[in-house]
């Protein structure tokens, strides 16, 4: 079975979760400080997705 995420993938997460844990990690507009492990995880994500690394494509919301 092929991986879901990219090992590229996954290092762009632990960066975003290390400046989270800094305290130098900012939210997109607000540019507030994201404190959510949850919300460093996605803006991880969303990075990797914008770089073109092997990423599953988001959900559509409810």
């Amino acid at each position: 079975m092929a991986r879901k995420y990219s090992k590229a993938a996954g290092t762009t997460v632990k960066k975003a979760m290390h400046e989270r844990k800094e305290g130098t990690l900012k939210s997109g507009r607000s540019g507030k400080t994201v404190k959510s492990r949850k919300q460093a995880i996605a803006i991880g994500l969303s990075e990797a997705r914008r770089a073109g690394k092997k990423v599953p494509k988001k959900k559509p919301g409810k």
